[in-house]
């Protein structure tokens, strides 16, 4: 989503930019000749086998294309653990690099900071206390704010909303938005369905809402509902809406946090991973929250549940704390605008463009 817009900004700035890389649907809609002969990899903290096998053929793949092709500069956009490497490789041969929503020195403190100040040329930071410590480092930056802000409304009338996803206007619905990654979904959505149907003991009418990301096939959400027994209606490729027509969200840590809270709508973290992944996470994690939106807010202010706490009862626990309390749930709200005030303003993706453009002509 991110290169597709930072694609199309680059047409628009430059009709004549020729574009090459790695990508899925949007980015070729939006004009990027997507290379061949790549595997997706779908992986979080320490990963299996299969993925380190697709995720090194992926860079060999990749070593072959940069050795023979020039380009006036390599753009990387976020993920850390592969474009890291990448930009190694890159490096060596003599590309010009630019990471995009670069990589978060400020959760994992300086280890990585020594191989992007030797291989890559600038960065583009998306969260605005990320410029003073890449400054601080030394290597080249530049703030360019949220892209979540060019794809969102500046406010959402939430009745609007729901009659533009077929539901009622009134009556309480719950979000559930278990993540884009299989591996999430399969461990959140159960739980988060079940809390759901916690809820309902309380809130008979309640409806359920689930926000599906295109990377997820239609078949592993089938089997999940059949157990639910609440209704549930599925919306693809709409989380903006998803969240805008909520009453409560129940949301996989993510990018997703942040972009509930720019829209304002109340919600509860969830998040489970390997217990090595979490062990490492605690050993080498510099930060005391995990959702984002917490982090860019500077404080604790939405629950966030982890592993064994990630469970319908403490979901269902959360979220009925929210509804039951106005005051805590106008608090929350109140505290997503100040998030939102941090975030500056729309256009990032226009930004970015203009500083890949200006470092290609120095």
């Amino acid at each position: 989503m991110h290169g597709a817009n930072l694609a199309i900004a680059l047409r628009n700035l430059q009709a004549d930019v020729e574009l090459v890389g790695v990508g899925g649907d949007h980015m070729q809609a939006a004009g990027v000749r997507l290379l061949s002969g790549l595997e997706r990899v779908d992986g979080i903290g320490v990963v299996g086998f299969s993925q380190i096998r697709k995720g090194f053929a992926n860079l060999k793949t990749l070593k072959h294309f940069l050795q023979k092709e020039t380009f006036d500069a390599i753009v990387l956009i976020d993920n850390p653990g592969m474009n890291l490497r990448l930009a190694k490789i890159a490096a060596r041969f003599g590309h010009r690099i630019i990471y995009y929503i670069a990589p978060q020195i400020w959760a994992w403190g300086s280890r990585r900071i020594h191989l992007i100040k030797r291989v890559i040329h600038r960065v583009l930071v998306v969260l605005p206390f990320e410029k003073t410590l890449y400054d601080e480092a030394g290597v080249p930056c530049d703030y360019v704010g949220h892209p979540l802000l060019d794809s969102m409304e500046a406010a959402y009338d939430q009745g609007e909303v729901r009659c533009r996803l077929g539901m009622s206007e009134k009556g309480l619905v719950i979000g559930v938005l278990p993540g884009s990654r299989i591996h999430e979904v399969e461990t959140l959505l159960p739980e988060m369905l079940l809390a759901v149907r916690y809820i309902k003991s309380e809130y008979p009418h309640v409806c359920c809402v689930v926000g599906k990301s295109p990377s997820i096939p239609n078949e592993w959400f089938e089997g999940f509902f059949k157990e639910a027994n609440v209704p549930v209606k599925i919306i693809a490729h709409q989380s903006n809406d998803v969240m805008a027509a909520s009453d409560v969200l129940l949301v996989a840590s993510g990018t997703a946090t942040l972009q509930a809270g720019l829209i304002g709508t109340p919600m509860i973290i969830a998040y489970r991973m390997s217990w090595l992944t979490f062990r490492v996470v605690k050993m080498i994690g510099l930060v005391n929250h995990i959702g984002l939106v917490n982090l860019v807010a500077g404080k604790g202010i939405v629950p966030e549940l982890l592993q064994e706490e990630a469970v319908a009862s403490r979901l269902s626990q959360e979220a009925l704390r929210l509804l039951k309390n106005r005051d805590l749930y106008e608090e929350m709200r109140e505290s997503f605008k100040d998030v939102r005030a941090k975030m500056g303003t729309p256009g990032a993706s226009k930004r970015a463009a203009q500083a890949v453009l200006k470092e290609c002509q120095i």
